[in-house]
């Protein structure tokens, strides 16, 4: 109802804004769904002074987008988004406080986020219970639900759940703790049909108007007449409306006419609860009097009302009502006695929700949510109730679940081959109607714990393939439950865990004793030989410094190796340069009369160079992949060292970014594709090769590209390897270029491949902007941070490249300029992996592929983002 009431309000234009100082905001939580990592958090937004916070932290699963087609004027939170393309359940998880009640708004915009235009339709879950269906397909500006709830535990879940093709999506979500002794029902949860106050024209109030941050929607009729007042109102009862609310009032034009209100119910046995505030707002003369009832249906709700002058009084029903034939009337009738009219300042409807079925236990959620914290469980449907509903119970566990009302029980834990290490966690013993326990096939090390003894509902435990220690207990042994330990070669029942007695060596096995001393003697001296030979002997590529290490140097690598005459021909003496480096110049030349190629030539004075050429040519001699600068051969004679590589004539990127390459601009989906295929390269190196290796000097001026603007990384010589899955065990001497260069590598010396990520960020950020690395002439004076500072502004067309002239899709801008920001983000830790990159890229093209290109109402600079009141918030 409050949507089809909304419907005669939409796109009521925001005209001011309200810069004001934050009122108390104890215990509410507000959530901006999708907040991007390098965008503050928590912020105040503009026209409210509510404290969004990033949603980050309360859900372990999503992406992040941000809405591209949209009505102007959305404020600030619903901007931005989380969609699920994985997982049937993807669940928020909140801290409130139990038995205490709250307003709980969620709001959902799609606002062709993905450049898909296909809007989705999904459920909403309150815990396990299904709290409603979210249809954008029907909402197309987006919809809010809005709920009164008391918390049953200390944590809320609040899911979004898949219930076809089309994938979920949320932009905001808020909470807001109420008074006590308000909206009291007889049972279930109340769900907003609307909440309004009666003036002519005006704005959407909430907070700081409202102290608990309910929205209230402007609404009149023809047939009515407004009054007001600039006088202060006494508000003093448990539902505190918004005094901006009750200055106004309708009454009917017609004074002998009832005020009359309508709505439609979803069903025809749909309960609801009215709440309905008056206060006299004019000035009565002696012989003046206003009274009237309220009708419900034709049927006497309440009344006779006298409203008090410039006081709240609030009629609120004991019990819910029902509204025969679906649709509901409200009216207010004035008695025999009254010389006025009826009149309405606000007035609140709620619908009963009924939730059945009953959270899982909180101790064993508490037990369940330890344990996969402690063994570090990254499973994709942990999340929400465990056990219910029964659909979407988690991998691994079985429930008992005998009535909706009764909490169900976690009975069956099974863990195997989950990869568990440590010991076995304490809080499975909070799981105490537990009757199964399967931890086998894991890493797990120390004793058997004594409390599984002592468990008892456990009648079957499954230890076996870990590495435990120590003796089994007895209690475990003595309860005759069903225990499986095989694979665990140094876990022994208690009485069989007594050092063995000391036993003589039979005399075959002394004498041949001093034999096997000999014979071992003899290996090891042995190898110790064949290995001082092999020490000689080239493995993969070592530059030779002696005439007989350059010898096998030449015999091993005979087919790539130039001499320094040869480099001379095939450079015409040096003729062209192409560029310069810190130890090296390179020459353009040509090899067998028509094969081009670039020349890398050391300088003879340089120490670190000769380390770099080395690094290189052992580098390049190994891998192989389409993205990576080819070695055509090298030469090594005497003090001569050059590189051959194969030739890509359009130069390095940076020299086209700079307008050194001629006045030609790479558009916008050329600069995605050249992201992409320097992120493949990227993700050879640091899975492709074994070891795998950080190329340490990411950067735009050794991105080379060819004839068709395909690119390839080059200048490996700071290239060096990482432990794989994580960093290096030993600190490395610090190398790249300034600018690009990873700040927690540069502080701890630690290398992996995170390091790569960071620069590839600043480098893409650079193919986006087209910004300086470092300019020392800004405040700003890093790319990222100028970059962090115009996305505050809102503005994408500010932040692109101008010399694209706006030819590309907002969508794919946004989504690269976020990709970048979160690769260059100062914390490892939050930047994602080069294969992550890798996809992320993908959609990029994809989206701009797509054609779609909606830049309309997102090159203003008014950022300050309004949603139509009848769905989503927005405020004066």
């Amino acid at each position: 109802m409050e949507r089809s009431f909304g419907l005669l309000l939409v796109l009521i234009t925001l005209v001011i804004i309200h810069i004001v100082q934050a009122q108390d905001q104890n215990g509410f939580i507000s959530l901006d769904c999708g907040l991007p990592e390098y965008q503050t958090s928590p912020y105040n937004e503009a026209s409210t002074g509510l404290l969004f916070s990033s949603d980050k932290d309360f859900i372990q699963s999503g992406k992040t987008g941000r809405v591209q087609e949209n009505p102007k004027n959305y404020l600030e939170p619903y901007l931005t988004l989380r969609y699920f393309p994985e997982g049937k359940r993807n669940c928020y998880n909140l801290s409130v406080d139990k038995g205490r009640k709250y307003l709980i708004g969620a709001s959902f915009v799609y606002g062709n986020y993905d450049g898909r235009d296909i809007k989705p339709v999904f459920d909403l879950y309150l815990g396990p219970n299904l709290w409603a269906t979210i249809d954008l397909q029907r909402w197309v500006n987006g919809t809010r639900e809005e709920i009164l709830h008391i918390p049953t535990s200390k944590s809320l879940q609040i899911c979004l759940v898949r219930t076809g093709t089309t994938t979920p999506a949320i932009a905001a979500l808020e909470l807001r703790p109420l008074r006590k002794n308000s909206y009291i029902t007889q049972n279930g949860s109340l769900s907003l049909v609307f909440r309004r106050y009666f003036k002519e024209s005006g704005f959407t109030l909430r907070y700081m108007e409202d102290v608990s941050d309910r929205l209230w929607v402007r609404f009149f009729m023809k047939e009515w007449t407004q009054i007001s007042t600039n006088l202060t109102m006494k508000i003093n009862n448990n539902y505190v409306p918004p005094e901006d609310a009750l200055k106004n009032a309708a009454t009917p034009t017609d004074t002998s006419a009832p005020l009359t209100i309508n709505w439609s119910s979803e069903s025809f046995s749909e309960e609801c609860y009215l709440y309905a505030h008056f206060a006299e707002i004019q000035d009565l003369q002696a012989n003046e009097t206003r009274e009237f009832n309220i009708l419900l249906n034709g049927e006497h709700y309440y009344g006779p009302v006298i409203p008090k002058k410039l006081d709240i009084t609030t009629v609120e029903n004991v019990t819910p009502k029902t509204c025969q034939g679906g649709v509901c009337s409200l009216q207010l009738t004035r008695t025999n006695r009254s010389t006025l009219p009826p009149l309405l300042n606000a007035l609140e409807v709620y619908r009963v929700i009924q939730f059945p079925q009953s959270e899982t236990d909180e101790s064993d959620v508490d037990a369940i949510i330890e344990i996969a914290a402690t063994y570090a469980l990254n499973k994709t449907n942990w999340q929400g109730d465990p056990c219910v509903p029964e659909q979407l119970r988690w991998d691994g566990l079985n429930c008992k679940n005998t009535e909706m009302s009764t909490p169900p029980r976690i009975t069956s834990l099974n863990l195997s081959s989950s990869g568990l290490n440590g010991n076995i966690v304490a809080a499975i013993q909070s799981l105490t109607k537990l009757k199964k326990l399967d931890l086998s096939n894991n890493n797990l090390t120390g004793e058997v714990p004594e409390f599984l003894g002592n468990m008892e509902s456990l009648s079957f435990i499954n230890l076996s393939w870990n590495t435990l220690n120590g003796s089994i207990p007895q209690s475990l042994q003595k309860k005759g439950v069903e225990l499986s330990v095989e694979g665990n070669p140094r876990l022994c029942l208690s009485d069989s865990c007594r050092k063995p007695s000391k036993k003589k060596f039979p005399m075959a096995i002394v004498a041949s004793i001093p034999v096997a001393i000999v014979a071992s003697v003899f290996i090891v001296v042995l190898f110790l030989v064949l290995r001082r030979k092999k020490s000689t002997v080239v493995k993969g590529l070592h530059l030779p410094r002696t005439p007989t290490e350059e010898v096998t140097f030449a015999n091993k690598n005979s087919k790539r190796r130039f001499t320094y005459s040869e480099v001379i021909q095939m450079t015409n003496n040096f003729e062209k340069v192409l560029g310069k480096g810190g130890f090296d110049m390179v020459y353009h030349g040509t090899v067998s009369g028509s094969e081009q190629v670039a020349v890398k030539v050391l300088s003879q004075s340089s120490t670190q160079g000769y380390k770099e050429f080395k690094a290189e040519v052992d580098l390049l001699l190994r891998v192989h992949h389409t993205n990576l600068v080819s070695l055509v051969g090298y030469c090594y004679e005497g003090d001569h060292l050059a590189l051959i590589y194969e030739f890509l004539p359009n130069g390095d990127l940076k020299q086209h970014l700079s307008g050194k390459r001629g006045r030609f601009i790479i558009n916008w989906s050329t600069r995605l594709q050249i992201a992409l295929e320097a992120a493949l390269g990227l993700g050879y190196l640091h899975i492709g090769c074994k070891p795998p290796m950080a190329h340490r000097d990411v950067k735009t001026a050794n991105i080379l590209l060819d004839d068709n603007f395909k690119d390839k990384l080059s200048d490996f010589g700071l290239s060096r390897p990482f432990q794989g899955g994580g960093e290096s065990q030993q600190s490395t001497v610090i190398a790249g270029t300034p600018g690009y260069l990873d700040p927690e590598y540069h502080h701890s010396g630690r290398l992996g491949e995170k390091s790569d990520v960071y620069s590839f960020g600043v480098e893409l950020l650079e193919m986006i902007t087209n910004q300086p690395v470092i300019n020392q002439t800004n405040d700003n004076s890093h790319i990222t941070q100028w970059v962090a500072f115009m996305v505050n502004r809102g503005n994408i067309i500010e932040i692109m490249d101008p010399n694209l002239s706006k030819d590309y899709d907002i969508n794919s801008a946004w989504r690269a300029l976020e990709l970048a920001m979160s690769c260059a983000n100062p914390s490892s830790s939050k930047r994602p992996p080069m294969s992550q990159v890798i996809q992320e890229l993908k959609e990029c093209i994809v989206c701009e592929n797509s054609g779609i290109r909606n830049n309309q109402g997102l090159e203003s600079e008014d950022m300050n983002i309004d949603l139509d009141t009848s769905v989503v918030p927005r405020a004066r």
